[in-house]
């Protein structure tokens, strides 16, 4: 018995497992990034701690590490494809259960056969039994278990990726709601004055009616406008309240949009290093990699099972003489498909097809990979030229505003010069405040473009 186990252990060891081996498919990879102004080490090796330099956003970083919903249950994913690949090892180990019987109180009739298990005696029994893995069954399907547990943890990586860069962004939103409202609170402070001076100047018959409606209904607007930011402000909080994992709250702040510091900087590396770090192109990959051995699954399905079995057990009509009837069968069990050979074609068809969906996903996912990179490198190089053009436009219209309010008070100009120079400073400063933001969201989008350091296990 122990020289047929240990030779039938060698021949399934030795045996080839059925399907294709998994290799990572060829892909076209560009040397430098199209957009790339600067070369050196990616950004993405810098802890985000270090990127973000605004201590109240760390902390809520780090309560949205510790309570979001959806991390959690990326965590618990995680856990649960843990447990399933070592479900999937234990089919390597011999199968044994134990089972035992006493008839029931009273007279029975029946056949007592000593040595042999029936309802009408006592027994106890252990089946054994054990599949011999030639065709790479089993060892296929942990494979894929295997491979199904990486994706998860790839799926959790890419989780914390997006809540660090979520809370992040809606942060910086927050930041340029609070910027854009002290503009308009500022700039209703000056078209009420506007309207107190156009209004006696009225009373004085200086100055039309239609002047001081004018002013009045430019007033309004700035009115309607502060009210619209503050409605977007408490959206915006009860957002990140959800990213934080918990009811809506008011969200403290840190860092005016101004005081923010970003490196100077923000190279992004070798476009060959996002393949080896962003969490979705490897979640992808191990999808793949998954499919793949599935199909030696559905191939080794196709072929017979051997399975060594074995039977040990005692039996005996009376409970005092139970331990004098033993007995002890094994022997080899075959199973093969028969009837239902035609279905198993089609499963490893299906097999094949669901590994080439996932082929098609993981080149789909590289080529998202490269176009987000792209895109957040324009943004941060383009942000920040607007920036220097916005500031020189601002500086020139308060000077602007300044001129014809000297002007209109002196009675040489008309409030038309006024009213247009007044309007264009808060539209620019306004613009001004969301290209600011812009500019922290579009270093942040190409940090989690290149899969950047967003590590828990970490932390300072």
């Amino acid at each position: 018995m122990r020289r047929l186990a240990t030779a039938m252990l060698s021949i399934v060891l030795a045996s080839c497992a059925m399907g294709p081996d998994y290799e990572r498919p060829t892909v076209p990879v560009q040397q430098t990034w199209r957009m790339a102004v600067q070369e050196g080490e990616s950004i993405a090796n810098m802890p985000w701690w270090e990127l973000l330099s605004d201590d109240e956003l760390h902390t809520l970083i780090r309560i949205a590490l510790e309570e979001n919903k959806d991390l959690q249950r990326a965590v618990a994913n995680v856990e649960e494809f843990e447990a399933r690949l070592s479900i999937a090892r234990t089919d390597f180990a011999p199968q044994i259960s134990v089972d035992a019987n006493a008839p029931a109180f009273g007279r029975l009739k029946g056949a007592r056969i000593p040595g042999f298990p029936t309802p009408f005696s006592y027994s106890g029994q252990g089946h054994l039994s054990w599949e011999l893995d030639f065709w790479g069954r089993v060892r296929r399907e942990n494979e894929a278990a295997r491979a199904d547990l990486l994706a998860q943890e790839e799926n959790r990586r890419a989780v914390v990726l997006q809540l660090v860069a979520g809370v992040a962004q809606a942060y910086f939103d927050l930041r340029q709601l609070d910027m854009q409202l002290d503009i308009t609170r500022r700039t209703l402070q000056s078209w009420e004055e506007s309207v107190r001076i156009s209004r006696a100047r009225l009373r004085q018959g200086l100055t039309p009616k239609l002047d001081a409606d004018q002013f009045e209904a430019e007033r309004a607007n700035a009115v309607a406008r502060a009210a619209e930011l503050e409605r977007q402000m408490v959206q915006k909080e009860n957002e990140l309240s959800v990213l934080l994992g918990s009811n809506p709250i008011k969200i403290p702040r840190g860092r005016a949009l101004t005081e923010q510091v970003m490196p100077p900087a923000v190279p992004a590396g070798l476009p060959s290093e996002l393949l080896q770090r962003r969490p979705d192109v490897l979640q992808s990959e191990q999808q793949l990699a998954a499919a793949t051995a599935r199909i030696g699954v559905a191939k080794a399905q196709r072929f017979p099972q051997i399975t060594l079995t074995g039977l040990l057990g005692v039996a005996s009509p009376q409970l005092s003489t139970l331990g004098g009837s033993d007995y002890a069968v094994a022997g080899l069990g075959l199973a093969g498909p028969l009837l239902n050979a035609q279905t198993l074609g089609f499963q490893q068809e299906a097999a094949e097809a669901q590994a080439r969906q996932a082929l098609a996903h993981y080149q789909q996912t590289i080529l998202v990979a490269f176009k987000e990179v792209e895109d957040a490198l324009v943004a941060v190089r383009t942000a920040r030229q607007q920036i220097e053009a916005q500031e020189t436009q601002v500086a020139a219209l308060r000077s602007a505003l300044h001129l014809a309010d000297l002007r209109y008070k002196g009675g040489v100009s008309n409030y038309l010069d006024v009213l247009i120079a007044q309007r264009n400073l808060f539209d620019a400063e306004l613009s001004l405040a969301a290209t600011r933001r812009l500019h922290l969201v579009s270093v942040v989008q190409l940090y989690k473009a290149l899969g950047g350091g967003w590590s828990t296990t970490s932390l300072p």
